[in-house]
């Protein structure tokens, strides 16, 4: 057992550890090649933080393991808000300014709405992947378009954008983008394909079911990314992009890390997550929505409700694990 444990956590870190590399390395070939700043930061560099959500959705559907995919997609966007943005607030509070970040608010709770709804049955199908998936393309294509025709029409103000094209590497050789990209390509599946495996055998061990895993375990692991990303932003007083971060990889969590389950293993599902976790995402989620508005009308999120937030995480464990035995 106590191997099985020590093989998840360093598969955890390798999984962390090869996708912030897999971003760096395509970040600065797309560079190197001539693409604009502004689209790999809007693309390759925000997905970046949710590698590691997809790689383990992917490689679990395969594995037929599809509940530990679906807890892990649930589970870090309840750790994204709840823990991750909680922490983030009680250290810096947050004011945010951007446009984006103020679109995006209402859009991640209404996507997280419709993957609610489509988990509700107790069953994910082909074509509800599908249509996740379809609505990921649709949201990358809408943001690029929208940002680009501004950015022709005046220069781009939006501290959100701006300070996504400056996490774009520069400077980075052809030769070492491809080697940090092929370093990547080759420990991603390779640390979640361990790291499923491990997590599987330890929950079986324990009785605790792959869902239950996915939503804390491997859940909380795959959101370390968002933790340093944030903690980094606020420490160079970008609250925009400490925010962003997380609104983007919750997007992305459902859009293209959901979806993923639905299209490589549809079916049935443990029912604790349609009737337990989807509506928990979905309520913490509307909870963000509500302390994001201020009186007044400011964007802010204050150290009060990073503990409120934090409170909840901390409430939705102990709910987890007191019906482990249930």
């Amino acid at each position: 057992m106590f191997i099985q444990i020590l093989i998840l956590l360093l598969s955890l870190v390798i999984l962390v550890w090869s996708a912030d590399k897999f971003v760096f390395g395509a970040s600065a070939l797309a560079r190197n090649l001539g693409i604009s700043p502004m689209i790999i930061g809007l693309t390759i560099v925000a997905m970046g933080s949710s590698a590691p959500e997809m790689m383990i959705a992917a490689t679990a559907s395969l594995q037929g393991n599809p509940d530990t995919a679906i807890g892990n997609a649930i589970g870090s966007n309840i750790t994204n808000i709840a823990l991750v943005l909680g922490l983030t607030a009680l250290f810096h509070p947050l004011s945010v300014s951007s446009s984006t970040i103020k679109r995006e608010i209402p859009l991640i709770l209404i996507i997280t709405a419709i993957a609610t709804y489509m988990l509700a049955n107790s069953n994910f199908s082909f074509n509800e992947g599908l249509i996740l998936i379809i609505g990921f393309v649709l949201y990358i294509a809408t943001l690029l378009f929208v940002t680009l025709k501004r950015s022709k029409e005046n220069p781009i103000d939006d501290k959100m954008v701006l300070e996504a094209e400056q996490e774009v590497p520069d400077g980075v050789s052809t030769k070492s983008s491809i080697i940090w990209l092929v370093v990547g390509i080759i420990l991603l599946p390779l640390s979640a394909s361990y790291l499923v495996d491990s997590s599987v055998f330890i929950a079986k061990a324990f009785g605790i079911s792959d869902l239950v895993i996915g939503l804390t375990v491997i859940a909380i692991g795959t959101s370390l990314p968002e933790l340093a990303a944030s903690i980094m932003s606020i420490i160079k007083k970008e609250d925009d992009l400490a925010l962003g971060n997380i609104i983007g990889s919750n997007i992305f969590n459902i859009l293209a890390v959901l979806s993923l389950a639905g299209l490589i293993a549809p079916g049935d599902i443990d029912n604790a997550a349609a009737v337990r976790d989807a509506p928990f995402m979905l309520a913490t989620t509307f909870l963000l929505f509500l302390l994001c508005f201020s009186r007044g009308g400011k964007f802010r999120i204050t150290r009060a409700k990073g503990l409120l937030l934090l409170a909840v995480f901390f409430g939705y464990q102990v709910l987890l694990f007191s019906q482990i035995n249930v």
